[in-house]
Protein backbone atom coordinates (compact mmCIF):
# COMPACT_ATOMS: atom_id res chain seq x y z
CA UNK A 1 0.00 0.00 0.00
CA UNK A 2 1.41 3.39 -0.97
CA UNK A 3 1.78 6.30 1.44
CA UNK A 4 -1.05 8.14 -0.32
CA UNK A 5 -3.39 5.12 -0.17
CA UNK A 6 -2.69 4.74 3.54
CA UNK A 7 -3.23 8.46 4.13
CA UNK A 8 -6.55 8.32 2.25
CA UNK A 9 -7.73 5.45 4.44
CA UNK A 10 -6.85 7.20 7.69
CA UNK A 11 -7.99 10.80 7.23
CA UNK A 12 -10.15 12.69 4.81
CA UNK A 13 -10.06 16.44 4.36
CA UNK A 14 -12.18 18.46 1.99
CA UNK A 15 -10.04 20.22 -0.61
CA UNK A 16 -11.50 23.52 -1.79
CA UNK A 17 -10.19 24.89 -5.11
CA UNK A 18 -10.88 28.42 -6.30
CA UNK A 19 -9.90 29.60 -9.79
CA UNK A 20 -8.28 33.02 -9.46
CA UNK A 21 -6.72 34.54 -12.55
CA UNK A 22 -4.21 32.09 -14.01
CA UNK A 23 -4.04 29.77 -10.99
CA UNK A 24 -6.05 27.77 -8.50
CA UNK A 25 -6.07 28.61 -4.80
CA UNK A 26 -6.56 25.56 -2.58
CA UNK A 27 -7.17 24.88 1.10
CA UNK A 28 -8.45 22.12 3.35
CA UNK A 29 -11.75 23.21 4.92
CA UNK A 30 -11.17 21.33 8.14
CA UNK A 31 -7.56 22.36 8.70
CA UNK A 32 -6.69 26.06 9.03
CA UNK A 33 -3.28 27.05 7.69
CA UNK A 34 -3.30 24.92 4.55
CA UNK A 35 -3.69 27.64 1.91
CA UNK A 36 -1.67 26.94 -1.24
CA UNK A 37 -1.93 27.34 -5.00
CA UNK A 38 -1.05 25.79 -8.34
CA UNK A 39 -1.18 26.58 -12.05
CA UNK A 40 -3.49 23.62 -12.62
CA UNK A 41 -6.00 21.98 -10.33
CA UNK A 42 -3.75 18.89 -10.25
CA UNK A 43 -0.74 20.94 -9.15
CA UNK A 44 -2.86 22.72 -6.54
CA UNK A 45 -4.05 19.35 -5.23
CA UNK A 46 -0.50 18.02 -4.90
CA UNK A 47 0.55 21.24 -3.14
CA UNK A 48 -2.46 20.94 -0.85
CA UNK A 49 -1.52 17.38 0.14
CA UNK A 50 1.95 18.63 1.02
CA UNK A 51 0.52 21.59 2.97
CA UNK A 52 -1.74 19.28 4.99
CA UNK A 53 1.22 17.01 5.80
CA UNK A 54 3.32 20.00 6.89
CA UNK A 55 0.57 21.46 9.10
CA UNK A 56 -0.09 18.09 10.75
CA UNK A 57 3.63 17.58 11.40
CA UNK A 58 3.98 21.10 12.82
CA UNK A 59 0.96 20.54 15.09
CA UNK A 60 2.48 17.26 16.33
CA UNK A 61 5.79 18.97 17.12
CA UNK A 62 3.94 21.78 18.90
CA UNK A 63 2.04 19.24 20.98
CA UNK A 64 5.27 17.45 21.94
CA UNK A 65 6.89 20.78 22.89
CA UNK A 66 3.92 21.75 25.05
CA UNK A 67 3.96 18.37 26.83
CA UNK A 68 7.68 18.71 27.54
CA UNK A 69 7.22 22.29 28.79
CA UNK A 70 4.62 21.16 31.32
CA UNK A 71 7.25 18.89 32.85
CA UNK A 72 4.80 16.45 34.37
CA UNK A 73 6.96 13.82 36.09
CA UNK A 74 6.27 10.20 35.15
CA UNK A 75 3.56 11.21 32.67
CA UNK A 76 2.51 8.47 30.31
CA UNK A 77 1.47 9.77 26.88
CA UNK A 78 -0.64 7.53 24.66
CA UNK A 79 -1.29 8.41 21.02
CA UNK A 80 -3.82 6.57 18.85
Amino acid sequence: MSKRQLRDKITHFTGVFVKSGDCYLAYAEELPGTLTQGRTIEEAEENLIEAVELVLEANKELSETELAARGIPDAEVIRK
